[in-house]
């Protein structure tokens, strides 16, 4: 069974920064993209920002110049550093990524369970 986990989620100041990450743990063959997406209460999830297997990277246009998507491959981990945070970020942060392992036929779509992001005015 493969499980993203996320961390580094919790209550940041607005104009602070913060460091989520991702790390997908099980029997792994191979990591495609990967992505992090967010959901505030009462709005529709967003995809915030997302990265290749090759470190080609996208952003919505909410977080771009103030959001880092990177990642490990070695270690199977994505992060989003979150700087010059904003009290509008304020929500679950999604880990998702493509996956391909033992048990199917080509890549499977994954998600963690989210962590929560708070930013204070």
């Amino acid at each position: 069974q493969v499980q993203l986990v996320e961390s580094g989620g919790g209550l940041v100041q607005a104009g602070g920064s913060l460091r989520l990450s991702c790390a997908a743990s099980g029997i792994i063959l191979s990591v495609n993209v990967m992505n992090w997406y967010r959901q505030a209460p009462g709005k529709q999830r967003e995809l915030a920002a997302t990265i290749t297997w090759g470190g080609s990277t996208n952003y919505a246009d909410s977080v771009k110049g103030r959001f880092t998507i990177s990642r490990d491959n070695a270690k199977n981990t994505v992060f989003l550093q979150m700087n010059n945070v904003k009290p509008e970020d304020t929500a679950v942060y999604y880990c998702n990524a493509d996956i391909r392992t033992w048990g199917v036929t080509g890549f499977k779509n994954y998600w963690g369970p989210g962590t929560q992001v708070t930013v204070s005015s």
